[in-house]
């Protein structure tokens, strides 16, 4: 135990020295299971995946039609609230800048934000900046394997660091919604579930924004 203890510190020392370790973080070499409320079951035959709001043409993917969209792979590091930050984390799923370019979703231009929706009610808000963003992914995928029920599957919105790209907006790692079931397009904010709990709304990592102090 004691030379898994000095192996992680001696990883976060390098990540730190590297300028990837964002303050207030510590490394985790696991990966921590953190939600409200139960973890869904999932019917393939049922699952629907909805985009609605300011957009020209509502759209609806069942679970075939949407694992057939253009696919990504994304690695990066991811930030939570609670302190922890897993590094070099590989993901798959589908890019929403993708679908945006190719066509699938048409926003109308006074959409400004992504509201993310989720089983039970739950929500997520995002600009659409970080939305189009590469470090934005709406993931199946995780290390290679289909994502576990706790950690989100079938689907679920990720967003985090990508080393070297300092001009990209990085939220904590909550701004991505587990069990994901609707895209609302929207020309107005809406607080999501944590930000109405008190939640920073612009939840910017390196700048600690944890709690609100203002938002965008």
């Amino acid at each position: 135990m004691l030379d898994n203890l000095n192996s992680r510190r001696q990883e976060e020392e390098r990540i730190r020295k590297e300028g990837r370790l964002p303050p207030g973080q510590a490394l985790t070499q696991k990966f921590p299971v953190l939600h409200y409320g139960p973890i869904p079951k999932f019917n393939p035959a049922t699952w629907d995946l909805k985009v609605f709001g300011e957009v020209e043409e509502e759209a609806r993917w069942t679970w075939d039609e949407f694992n057939d969209l253009p696919r990504t792979k994304l690695e990066m590091d991811i930030h939570c609230v609670t302190r922890w930050s897993k590094f070099d984390t590989v993901w798959e799923g589908v890019s929403l800048k993708t679908l945006v370019d190719e066509g699938f979703i048409k926003p109308k231009p006074e959409a400004n934000y992504l509201l993310q929706h989720a089983e039970y009610g739950f929500t997520v808000n995002v600009p659409l900046e970080v939305a189009y963003a590469d470090n934005f992914l709406l993931a199946t995928h995780f290390d290679g394997e289909p994502l576990t029920p706790d950690h989100g599957y079938p689907l679920r919105a990720v967003v985090g660091h990508i080393p070297g790209r300092d001009e990209l907006e990085d939220p904590y790692f909550w701004k991505g919604a587990k069990w994901l079931r609707g895209l609302e397009f929207r020309a107005e904010d809406k607080l999501g579930f944590w930000e109405q709990a008190g939640y920073h709304n612009r939840a910017n990592v390196w700048d600690e924004e944890r709690f609100a102090r203002g938002g965008w």
